[in-house]
């Protein structure tokens, strides 16, 4: 799928929608590990970007991103529209991470 066939507005510019294949998504699971957990804890004692969770929130969001993708090659799309992400706590140091969006059938515009 061209990576750039995929936005989060509900049309895409010089293309018209032919056929919807429904809504997919990905999700991941991911978890904070001891070590990753004291390192971010050393850091927000001086202050600023906790790069040890951003760095895992990034790897969930492209994980969860990346998923959505393969569903919607699975359909036949060739391009998503409306994509969105959610996350949520499954437990204690235990996030859920979604990425979705419509899956369509585009066609150029003569």
């Amino acid at each position: 799928m061209d990576r750039g066939l995929i936005t989060t507005t509900f049309t895409l510019e010089g293309y018209r929608v032919v056929r919807h294949m429904g809504v997919v998504r990905g999700i991941t699971v991911r978890s904070r590990n001891v070590i990753g957990t004291f390192g971010a804890g050393l850091q927000t004692l001086f202050g600023g970007n906790i790069s040890i969770f951003t760095e895992l929130c990034e790897t969930a969001r492209q994980e969860a991103f990346d998923l959505m993708v393969q569903h919607a090659e699975q359909t036949g799309a060739n391009a998503l529209l409306g994509v969105r992400y959610d996350a949520n706590d499954v437990m204690d140091g235990v996030t859920e991470v979604l990425c979705y969006g419509t899956a369509v059938v585009v066609e150029k515009v003569a």
